[in-house]
C-alpha cells in the first residue's frame, strides 16, 4: 500500500474531503515509518493536515503507529517528559532543573526530544548536564531516525506539522504518567482527547514557556489533562505578583549557577519549583496543587543535601 489513498481522503476538495479515522491514520503513519511512501506524498499529507487542523483520532492513530514501530528501546519509567519545543527558543531551559528536582524523590523520569532551532540549540550533553544524572534523556535521532527525519521536514516545508504533536504523545518508555507543554493553547484539549483515545489515564498539559512543560510563576496556569482517564481542567494560581515575561529574566540565567546556589533569582527559582510542583501533582492524584508546591519548595531548599553540593 502507498500513501496515495490517504492523501486522497483528506485532500479531495471542499465537500468531499474528510478526516482520517483512527485506523486509517495508523495505517498511513505505518506506511510512512516503513519507508513505503513517496516524499511528495508525505509532504502533501502533512501540509493538508496543517492547513485543515489536527483531529484527535488522527493524532491518536499516528501515535499508535509510532509506538508499534519503535518498541523496547527504553527502560520503564514513572514519568514521561517530552521536550520538542525547538530547544527552548526563549530564555534558559529551567524546566530541566524542575525535572532534576522531581527526580530527587526517586521518580524515574524519561525525557526525550529534539532541541535545536535556528540559533537556540541544546545539545544532548547540555540537557543531561542540566537535568542531572537521575533524569534519563534520549535524543529523537537516536531513538528513531525515521521519526527524526519526519520532524526535520520543518526545515524543508517551513512549517511545523502534526508530527510535532505526535512526538509529544509518543511516551516511548510507556510511563503511566505524562507531562506535556504546548505553545498554542488549543493543543491542550486536542492532546488530552488523543490521549484518552489511546487509553492513557494520567496526563497534565500546560501552555508553557517556549512550548515546553515550564510554568510561568506570575500567571494563573490552566492545566488540562486526564486523571484516572477522565478529563480535567485545573487552575494553578500565580505564585508571584511580579509581572515579567518569562524570557526577560531567564535569558541571563545560568541554570547550573542557580542550581548550585551561586546565583539567586526568586523569579527563576519560582519557575523551577512551580514547574516541579505540577509534575509532582501529576504523579500523585491525591495531592493538591498547593501541597505539591510546598513539596517542591522543600525539595529546592534541600537540593544541596540531596546531591551533595554546597549551596
Amino acid at each position: 500500500m502507498t500513501l496515495a489513498p490517504f492523501v486522497r481522503i483528506v485532500a479531495q476538495g471542499k465537500g468531499r474531503a474528510r478526516a482520517l479515522t483512527l485506523t486509517e491514520a495508523q495505517e498511513a503513519m505505518t506506511v510512512i515509518l516503513e519507508g513505503r511512501a513517496a516524499p511528495e506524498a508525505v509532504g502533501a499529507l502533512l501540509m493538508v493536515l496543517r492547513l485543515r487542523g489536527e483531529e484527535p483520532q488522527e493524532i491518536a492513530g499516528f501515535t499508535a503507529a509510532l509506538r508499534a514501530h519503535v518498541t523496547g528501546v527504553l527502560p520503564a519509567a514513572d514519568l514521561d517528559w517530552p521536550s520538542y519545543a525547538a530547544g527552548r527558543s526563549r530564555g534558559a531551559p529551567l524546566y530541566l532543573l524542575a525535572a532534576r528536582l522531581v527526580a530527587q524523590t526517586g521518580v524515574r523520569i524519561s525525557m526525550h526530544g529534539h532541541n535545536a532551532y535556528q540559533n537556540a540549540t541544546l545539545r544532548p550533553d547540555d540537557i543531561r548536564r542540566l537535568a542531572g544524572p537521575q533524569v534519563r534523556y534520549d535524543p529523537l535521532q537516536t531513538l528513531c531516525p525515521k521519526a527524526f527525519d519526519l520532524l526535520d521536514l520543518r526545515a524543508d516545508l517551513g512549517l511545523r506539522s502534526c508530527f510535532n504533536t505526535v512526538l509529544r504523545m509518543w511516551n516511548p518508555s510507556q510511563a503511566p504518567a505524562t507531562v506535556q507543554g504546548v505553545f498554542h493553547p488549543s493543543y491542550r484539549s486536542l492532546q488530552a482527547q488523543a490521549a484518552e483515545i489511546l487509553g492513557q489515564k494520567t496526563l497534565s498539559i500546560i501552555k508553557g514557556g517556549g512550548g515546553e512543560f515550564e510554568r510561568h510563576p506570575s500567571k494563573d496556569i490552566l492545566c488540562f489533562g486526564l486523571r484516572s482517564g477522565r478529563h480535567i481542567q485545573q487552575k494553578a494560581p500565580a505564585l508571584l505578583s511580579e509581572t515579567r515575561r518569562l524570557h526577560e529574566v531567564n535569558d541571563a540565567i545560568d541554570p547550573l549557577a542557580l542550581w548550585h546556589g551561586r546565583l539567586r533569582d526568586p523569579f527563576a527559582e519560582a519557575t523551577v519549583t512551580g514547574t516541579a510542583a505540577l509534575a509532582l501533582w501529576t504523579l500523585d492524584p491525591a495531592m493538591s496543587i498547593p501541597d505539591a508546591e510546598q513539596q517542591a519548595q522543600a525539595l529546592w531548599e534541600c537540593r544541596a543535601r540531596c546531591e551533595g553540593i554546597s549551596a
